[in-house]
């Protein structure tokens, strides 16, 4: 009687198919045992990562005669549970993560207040008093610049100007830094909107919304103009949230890639609502 006959497995069979089912298995079987109420902060918002180990020994640990003791019914159950569990998106919602969850950061020393995506890690040695970015689309992040203490005395954020003024005003800062000494880049820039609010603390906040694209020649020694190509390197949106408090400027700065802005918008601008300026305990 051959294996097959008797709901078993033949061993050369198996080798085709183990791979596979291994990394479907112990997948479903980590995503199986997950308790139920697991918070949605644990998952990333653009679905689960799970980085696995195949153990060979979880398919098959033990020989019948000339079979593997892995019976068909159990086999297909396998891998059907595979094939459900290839099938997940991260748009799930079993799965996907809340996208209005926020850690709350508060400097009291510096006089400040922010809201961040829960999953952004903080960066240390940016330069920015402090700096969070998206650990999966690294462009994406924010940060916080202060003005010296020692060099401002500002006593409202309109000593800058209305808000267009503002806007041209922090739009040539942001050329300024994104200077470059290659040959054959350009950018491109437009001021998209500027704005001003009371928010709830009675202060005076600027918006300012820009975006910047940078050009660069694929082969820029070239002799011959055909030669010099340019692409597009990248294309981002830049956003800032202006606050004065403490005779010091604050500028909250959040940066997107222009791809992904239109899913992230309401999550930055959440983010962006959320800045307040406060007396500071230094």
């Amino acid at each position: 009687m051959s294996a097959w006959s008797r709901g078993l497995i033949p061993p050369q069979h198996l080798g085709k198919l183990r791979g596979w089912v291994e990394q479907k298995e112990m997948a479903c079987h980590f995503l199986m045992s997950l308790p139920v109420g697991v918070p949605s902060s644990n998952f990333n918002r653009r679905g689960v990562t799970v980085v696995l180990q195949a153990n060979v020994s979880a398919v098959s640990s033990k020989k019948q005669g000339d079979a593997v003791s892995v019976t068909r019914r159990n086999f297909i159950s396998k891998v059907f549970l595979g094939y459900v569990c290839s099938k997940l998106r991260p748009t799930d919602s079993a799965f996907a993560e809340q996208r209005d969850v926020f850690r709350e950061y508060i400097d009291t020393f510096d006089g400040y207040s922010l809201k961040c995506p829960l999953n952004w890690i903080q960066v240390r040695g940016s330069g920015a008093d402090v700096f969070f970015r998206d650990p999966f689309v690294l462009d994406e992040n924010l940060s916080l610049e202060i003005s010296s203490p020692s060099s401002s005395r500002y006593q409202s954020v309109e000593d800058l100007g209305p808000p267009q003024a503002a806007g041209e005003k922090v739009l040539k800062q942001y050329l300024t830094e994104f200077m470059s000494t290659r040959l054959g880049v350009r950018r491109e820039s437009s001021i998209i909107s500027t704005s001003s609010k009371v928010a709830d603390d009675g202060k005076l906040y600027y918006i300012v919304e820009v975006n910047i694209k940078s050009y660069a020649n694929n082969n820029e020694l070239a002799i011959m103009p055909q030669d010099r190509v340019t692409r597009l390197e990248w294309d981002r949106r830049y956003l800032s949230v202006l606050g004065v408090e403490n005779n010091r400027l604050y500028e909250l700065r959040l940066q997107s890639p222009e791809n992904v802005f239109a899913s992230e918008e309401n999550v930055l601008r959440d983010v962006m609502d959320s800045f307040r300026v406060f007396k500071s305990a230094a």
